[in-house]
C-alpha cells in the first residue's frame, strides 16, 4: 500500500539537516536504584493521564555520560549480550556507544505522585535525560 507519492525529506541523507530533527525531553532522573524515581516536567504532566493503569512502561532517555563523538562514530561491539559472542555491529547490541545514544528499558511502574514516576528495574543515572515514555 503507498501512503505518500512524494518525497519525504529523509530520503538522503545528505538532504537532511540536523535541525530537521529535535528531541525534547520530558523529564529527568532524580534517583537511581532499586526504585527509581523519574521526575516529569510539569508541561508533560497531562501526558501522565491513566498511566497508572499500566504495569510495565517502556522509557526511553538519552544516555548522555555516553554522548561523546569517538562513541558515536563506533559501529563495532564485542559486547556479550543474550549468551552471543563475539565482535557485532552496535545494531545487533545493546552497547551504549551508538550513532544516537538512546536507551530503553522496560520497567515496572510502582506508583505514580505528583508527576514523578516510580519504577522499578530501570538502569539510567540520576539526571539522565527522560526523551519518551510508552506502555509496554
Amino acid at each position: 500500500m503507498i501512503l505518500s507519492s512524494h518525497h519525504h525529506k529523509f530520503k538522503d541523507e545528505k538532504a537532511m539537516n540536523v535541525e530537521d530533527i529535535k528531541l525534547r525531553p520530558i523529564g529527568i532522573v532524580e534517583k537511581a536504584g532499586e526504585i527509581s524515581e523519574i521526575r516529569i516536567f510539569p508541561k508533560y504532566h497531562q501526558g501522565l493521564t491513566a498511566i497508572g493503569d499500566y504495569e510495565k512502561l517502556m522509557i526511553l532517555f538519552w544516555m548522555h555520560l555516553q554522548d561523546k563523538d569517538e562513541g558515536r562514530s563506533r559501529l563495532m561491539s564485542s559486547r556479550p549480550r543474550h549468551g552471543k559472542e563475539g565482535v557485532r555491529g552496535v545494531f545487533a547490541s545493546h552497547s551504549p556507544h551508538r550513532p544516537n545514544p538512546i536507551g530503553v528499558t522496560v520497567v515496572e511502574l510502582v506508583k505514580v505522585e505528583d508527576g514523578r514516576l516510580f519504577v522499578k528495574g530501570f538502569d539510567a543515572f540520576v539526571e539522565t535525560p527522560i526523551i519518551d515514555i510508552k506502555s509496554a
